[in-house]
């Protein structure tokens, strides 16, 4: 996989190469915007180690300008700032490492990335309801219920059953647009119509296209929020 890499660092740019050289990887170095964008238009990088904090950029902003050129990259963000992990996350990177990191941090990081790209990006589910089967896709499903050792699919036509628990799905969809808003339901957040309060500042999610409503635990509203919202 072809890595290119950015941070204004000199010191922290010279630390990630070596670990890169070390690693036997192939890569690219931008010190800053103008050298990212020559770098970028010539070259197609499969995965991007970006600093977060930078003069010229910010490394999320330039995060969603990569993902709208290509859908299919991974990102991986290197910073001194912990409390930047769910703003990482949320805007679509794999992950997220804390200055100083190891070497075998960052293998694990892009082994992750390399993980997804061979797996998860064609993944499908052959999934049965009585005698019908169906190859569904992570995009064709709004949500997930946990059905005791498998767990039922929903898609804008109907149900289907897969034989996962919903643990396993959970890992299974890291990398798509799924949140687990309750111990016994994933949700796709790109088929979210609206969302109402319930007891207990608990949330009901209203889907597009289709009638159904999933309501979150307690707990599952609390970290819904507080992934939207940082």
């Amino acid at each position: 996989m072809k890595i290119l890499i950015m941070d204004d660092e000199k010191l922290a740019l010279k630390r990630l190469s070596r670990f890169l050289d070390e690693l036997s990887y192939d890569y690219e170095i931008a010190s800053n915007f103008e050298e990212f964008n020559s770098l970028d238009e010539s070259n197609n990088f499969d995965i991007y180690i970006l600093d977060i904090n930078m003069p010229d950029i910010n490394g999320l902003d330039l995060a969603q300008d990569i993902f709208s050129k290509n859908s299919k990259a991974f990102i991986i963000f290197q910073t001194a700032y912990e409390e930047f992990a769910m703003k990482a996350f949320k805007v679509g990177a794999i992950d997220y490492l804390l200055k100083p990191y190891t070497k075998d941090e960052l293998q694990n990081s892009i082994k992750r990335a390399t993980t997804y790209a061979l797996d998860n990006r064609s993944i499908k589910f052959l999934t049965k309801n009585g005698d019908e089967a169906y190859l569904l896709k992570p995009e064709d499903i709004v949500y997930i219920q946990a059905d005791l050792n498998e767990v039922i699919l929903r898609t804008k036509d109907g149900f289907s059953y897969y034989g996962k628990k919903i643990s396993q799905m959970d890992d299974l969809l890291k990398g798509f647009n799924f949140f687990r808003i309750h111990r016994s339901y994933i949700i796709n957040l790109d088929y979210i119509k609206s969302m109402k309060t319930h007891e207990q500042s608990k949330i009901e999610f209203f889907f597009i296209n289709i009638k159904d409503t999933v309501t979150s635990s307690k707990d599952g509203a609390k970290k819904f929020r507080e992934f939207v919202e940082k």
